[in-house]
């Protein structure tokens, strides 16, 4: 099979397109072509897939990438068996002759829009409801992956879930140790970049120091970049996922501290699978998700919830961790435990590849393929 796989807003590195959906194609024998803005996020592609640069969609810049993206597909698509997309912009640059196509749908578009700092306020809404519209018609006219389970609700017929979840090692690289604690993902304000560094700024004096692993919004770039020149955090921008995890290892706790948005209400946060996954206990703001997997499992606990904007109960948390080395292992045991059973990758990998195969087979060229049954049925692992 030919895959063409194309973002123009995503970081070509990204873990879940990149390391994990192109490495699980790859690995099973697939031809993979990627579309993605190499060039503009300083990466240099694969050897093994064919690349293809566009430039970046990003803020309100996105009609050139676009139009570019556009040609692209137009010229690369007949040539391909399936068309995989990671960016709902990407709708209104589908050529009309393509292969079988589909949408991996990532987050809530609609309730993203709502934190979006480049979205005027007076239009996040409106542009809400347009956004579900495209949702609707994209499913009439192609097939849809879903990264949660709470995303089921927004469509009217079934969809196969693959979830964010990661590689698991064996065993973690280190036990958790007492003196940093690590953020891994991209930093917004939704997402918690002020009390990131007011975080950074409270565990300063107490010798635990915060890094933070991941690319920024424009909007808080500066904020990380004075907090870092005052000496209140490490950021490091974006690093790709396999060496950003590599840093993680051995850090007090991994936290996570996004607000309370619609976006977040029904997603698990892919960095709180990848802290328990390698090892590191957790502080979690009350994320419903997240607090079922970190505090509701019948394993144990693999870290600690604290309430939504309350970084004094943060630090808290993680000075508790700190002082308590064995709660701090035995959450970590946990974690690693739980993710190791129930949130390894190569589970997901394989039933990923196999749906994208069976797509590609029975779809008849040139004619998009409609779900028809509102069944909803959840995919075994042996399927």
């Amino acid at each position: 099979m030919h895959a063409l796989v194309a973002t123009v807003v995503h970081h070509p590195e990204d873990a879940r397109i990149l390391h994990r959906q192109i490495r699980a194609l790859l690995d099973a024998g697939h031809h993979v072509t990627y579309v993605a803005p190499f060039r503009e996020c300083g990466v240099t592609p694969w050897s093994e897939v064919d690349s293809v640069d566009v430039p970046r969609a990003a803020g309100r810049e996105r009609l050139a990438a676009l139009r570019s993206a556009r040609a692209v597909l137009a010229e690369h698509a007949p040539r391909a068996d399936l068309l995989l997309f990671h960016d709902p912009e990407l709708m209104l640059a589908l050529p009309a002759r393509r292969p079988v196509t589909v949408w991996d749908v990532h987050e809530d578009t609609a309730a993203a829009i709502l934190t979006k700092p480049w979205v005027p306020r007076p239009v996040r809404r409106p542009l809400g409801a347009v956004v579900r519209a495209f949702e609707r018609r994209a499913e009439r006219r192609m097939r849809l992956l879903l990264a949660e389970e709470g995303y089921r609700s927004r469509f009217r017929y079934d969809h196969p879930v693959v979830p964010n979840t990661t590689e698991v090692p064996v065993e973690p690289a280190r036990e958790p140790g007492e003196d940093r604690v690590v953020y891994l993902g991209h930093v917004s304000v939704a997402r918690g970049a002020h009390e990131l560094v007011e975080l950074g700024r409270r565990l300063r004096p107490q010798g635990v120091r915060l890094e933070v692993i991941g690319g920024a919004d424009a909007s808080v770039r500066p904020l990380l970049r004075q907090a870092q020149r005052n000496g209140d955090l490490q950021w490091y921008g974006f690093v790709p996922n396999d060496r950003a995890l590599r840093i993680c290892a051995g850090a007090t706790a991994g936290v996570s501290l996004l607000h309370d948005t619609p976006n977040y209400r029904h997603s698990m946060p892919t960095k709180v699978v990848e802290y328990m996954a390698h090892g590191l206990p957790v502080v979690t703001t009350a994320n419903p998700m997240a607090e079922e997997l970190v505090t509701g499992r019948p394993e144990g606990d693999a870290g600690l919830v604290v309430p939504f904007g309350d970084v004094a109960a943060a630090a808290e948390a993680v000075l508790r961790l700190r002082r308590d080395g064995e709660l701090r292992r035995r959450m970590a045991r946990t974690g690693h435990e739980i993710a190791r059973t129930s949130y390894h990758w190569p589970v997901q990998a394989r039933m990923f590849v196999k749906r994208l195969e069976e797509w590609a087979d029975t779809a008849t060229p040139g004619v998009p393929e409609i779900p028809r049954q509102r069944v909803r049925r959840r995919l075994a692992p042996s399927e």
